[in-house]
Protein backbone atom coordinates (compact mmCIF):
# COMPACT_ATOMS: atom_id res chain seq x y z
CA UNK A 1 0.00 0.00 0.00
CA UNK A 2 2.86 2.42 0.70
CA UNK A 3 3.83 2.38 -2.99
CA UNK A 4 0.30 3.48 -3.92
CA UNK A 5 0.42 6.17 -1.23
CA UNK A 6 3.69 7.57 -2.56
CA UNK A 7 2.31 7.58 -6.11
CA UNK A 8 -0.85 9.33 -4.91
CA UNK A 9 1.26 11.92 -3.08
CA UNK A 10 3.00 12.66 -6.38
CA UNK A 11 -0.38 13.34 -7.99
CA UNK A 12 -1.24 9.95 -9.50
CA UNK A 13 -5.05 9.94 -9.55
CA UNK A 14 -5.25 6.23 -10.39
CA UNK A 15 -3.18 5.36 -7.31
CA UNK A 16 -5.45 7.53 -5.16
CA UNK A 17 -8.56 5.82 -6.56
CA UNK A 18 -7.00 2.42 -5.84
CA UNK A 19 -6.32 3.49 -2.24
CA UNK A 20 -9.92 4.60 -1.80
CA UNK A 21 -11.19 1.31 -3.22
CA UNK A 22 -8.99 -0.62 -0.76
CA UNK A 23 -10.38 1.35 2.15
CA UNK A 24 -14.01 1.95 1.17
CA UNK A 25 -15.54 -0.72 3.42
CA UNK A 26 -13.46 0.42 6.38
CA UNK A 27 -14.69 3.97 5.80
CA UNK A 28 -18.34 2.82 5.60
CA UNK A 29 -18.17 0.72 8.75
CA UNK A 30 -16.39 3.36 10.80
CA UNK A 31 -18.76 6.08 9.58
CA UNK A 32 -21.68 3.96 10.79
CA UNK A 33 -20.04 3.91 14.20
CA UNK A 34 -20.85 7.62 14.38
CA UNK A 35 -23.71 8.28 12.02
CA UNK A 36 -26.96 6.46 11.67
CA UNK A 37 -28.18 6.80 8.10
CA UNK A 38 -26.98 6.29 4.55
CA UNK A 39 -27.07 9.94 3.52
CA UNK A 40 -24.87 11.12 6.38
CA UNK A 41 -22.43 8.25 5.86
CA UNK A 42 -22.20 9.07 2.15
CA UNK A 43 -21.59 12.75 2.96
CA UNK A 44 -18.87 11.90 5.49
CA UNK A 45 -17.12 9.55 3.07
CA UNK A 46 -17.34 12.04 0.22
CA UNK A 47 -15.89 14.81 2.41
CA UNK A 48 -13.16 12.46 3.60
CA UNK A 49 -12.13 11.49 0.08
CA UNK A 50 -12.02 15.13 -0.97
CA UNK A 51 -10.04 16.16 2.13
CA UNK A 52 -7.61 13.28 1.67
CA UNK A 53 -7.08 14.11 -2.01
CA UNK A 54 -6.49 17.79 -1.25
CA UNK A 55 -4.07 17.07 1.60
CA UNK A 56 -2.14 13.98 0.44
CA UNK A 57 1.10 15.93 0.57
CA UNK A 58 0.50 16.58 4.31
CA UNK A 59 0.84 12.86 5.12
CA UNK A 60 4.32 12.43 6.55
CA UNK A 61 4.69 8.63 6.56
CA UNK A 62 3.06 6.41 3.95
CA UNK A 63 2.61 3.53 6.40
CA UNK A 64 0.19 5.67 8.45
CA UNK A 65 -2.12 6.35 5.51
CA UNK A 66 -4.99 4.20 6.78
CA UNK A 67 -4.83 5.74 10.28
CA UNK A 68 -4.64 9.23 8.78
CA UNK A 69 -7.61 8.54 6.49
CA UNK A 70 -9.76 7.20 9.35
CA UNK A 71 -8.86 10.24 11.49
CA UNK A 72 -10.09 12.53 8.69
CA UNK A 73 -13.29 10.44 8.47
CA UNK A 74 -13.89 10.64 12.22
CA UNK A 75 -13.44 14.42 12.15
CA UNK A 76 -15.99 14.68 9.32
CA UNK A 77 -18.41 12.33 11.08
CA UNK A 78 -18.17 14.35 14.27
CA UNK A 79 -18.87 17.56 12.38
CA UNK A 80 -21.90 16.06 10.59
CA UNK A 81 -23.21 14.49 13.80
CA UNK A 82 -23.02 17.80 15.65
CA UNK A 83 -24.82 19.58 12.82
CA UNK A 84 -27.56 16.94 12.86
CA UNK A 85 -27.91 17.17 16.63
CA UNK A 86 -28.74 20.83 16.27
CA UNK A 87 -31.39 20.13 13.64
CA UNK A 88 -33.10 16.86 14.46
CA UNK A 89 -32.81 13.77 16.64
CA UNK A 90 -31.65 10.75 14.69
CA UNK A 91 -33.61 7.58 15.45
CA UNK A 92 -32.75 5.17 12.64
CA UNK A 93 -31.27 1.80 13.40
CA UNK A 94 -27.48 1.91 13.88
CA UNK A 95 -25.41 0.05 11.29
CA UNK A 96 -28.34 -0.69 8.94
CA UNK A 97 -27.14 -1.92 5.59
CA UNK A 98 -23.41 -1.59 6.22
CA UNK A 99 -22.47 -5.22 6.48
CA UNK A 100 -23.19 -8.11 4.25
CA UNK A 101 -25.98 -10.16 5.76
CA UNK A 102 -23.83 -12.98 7.08
CA UNK A 103 -24.70 -14.34 10.51
CA UNK A 104 -21.40 -13.27 12.07
CA UNK A 105 -21.78 -9.69 10.77
CA UNK A 106 -25.30 -9.46 12.15
CA UNK A 107 -24.20 -10.90 15.50
CA UNK A 108 -21.32 -8.41 15.74
CA UNK A 109 -23.65 -5.56 14.81
CA UNK A 110 -26.18 -6.57 17.45
CA UNK A 111 -23.52 -7.08 20.11
CA UNK A 112 -21.91 -3.67 19.82
CA UNK A 113 -25.28 -1.89 19.76
CA UNK A 114 -25.58 -2.51 23.49
CA UNK A 115 -22.24 -0.86 24.27
CA UNK A 116 -21.88 2.79 25.27
CA UNK A 117 -21.26 5.07 22.28
CA UNK A 118 -17.59 5.74 23.14
CA UNK A 119 -16.91 1.99 23.24
CA UNK A 120 -18.78 1.17 20.01
CA UNK A 121 -16.30 2.99 17.82
CA UNK A 122 -13.37 1.44 19.65
CA UNK A 123 -14.86 -2.06 19.22
CA UNK A 124 -15.49 -1.37 15.51
CA UNK A 125 -11.91 -0.20 14.99
CA UNK A 126 -10.32 -2.94 17.10
CA UNK A 127 -12.39 -6.02 16.31
CA UNK A 128 -14.04 -4.99 13.04
CA UNK A 129 -11.12 -3.26 11.32
CA UNK A 130 -8.15 -4.78 13.22
CA UNK A 131 -6.53 -1.49 14.15
CA UNK A 132 -4.00 -1.78 16.98
CA UNK A 133 -4.58 -0.15 20.35
CA UNK A 134 -1.88 2.39 19.53
CA UNK A 135 -3.52 3.25 16.19
CA UNK A 136 -6.94 3.64 17.84
CA UNK A 137 -5.35 5.87 20.46
CA UNK A 138 -3.89 8.08 17.72
CA UNK A 139 -7.09 8.13 15.68
CA UNK A 140 -9.35 9.07 18.59
CA UNK A 141 -6.78 11.24 20.39
CA UNK A 142 -7.13 9.33 23.65
CA UNK A 143 -4.60 7.46 25.79
CA UNK A 144 -3.79 3.84 25.03
CA UNK A 145 -4.83 2.86 28.55
CA UNK A 146 -8.24 4.43 27.95
CA UNK A 147 -8.64 2.33 24.80
CA UNK A 148 -7.62 -0.80 26.72
CA UNK A 149 -9.99 -0.10 29.60
CA UNK A 150 -12.95 0.58 27.26
CA UNK A 151 -12.25 -2.68 25.44
CA UNK A 152 -12.03 -4.52 28.76
CA UNK A 153 -15.24 -2.94 30.14
CA UNK A 154 -17.04 -3.60 26.86
CA UNK A 155 -15.99 -7.26 26.89
CA UNK A 156 -17.19 -7.59 30.49
CA UNK A 157 -20.52 -5.99 29.63
CA UNK A 158 -20.96 -8.33 26.65
CA UNK A 159 -20.07 -11.38 28.79
CA UNK A 160 -22.73 -10.41 31.33
CA UNK A 161 -25.34 -9.85 28.61
CA UNK A 162 -24.51 -13.19 26.99
CA UNK A 163 -24.96 -15.01 30.32
CA UNK A 164 -28.39 -13.41 30.79
CA UNK A 165 -29.55 -14.55 27.35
Amino acid sequence: MSILVKKAQRGDAEAFIALMEENKMTLRRVAYGYLQNEEDVADAIQDTILDAFEHMEDLKKAEYFRTWLVRILINNCTRIYRQKQKIVSINEDLYTGVYENSDSDLEFKEMIKSLPEDSRVIFQLYFGEQFTIREISEILHIKENTVKSRIHRGKEQLRIEMQIV
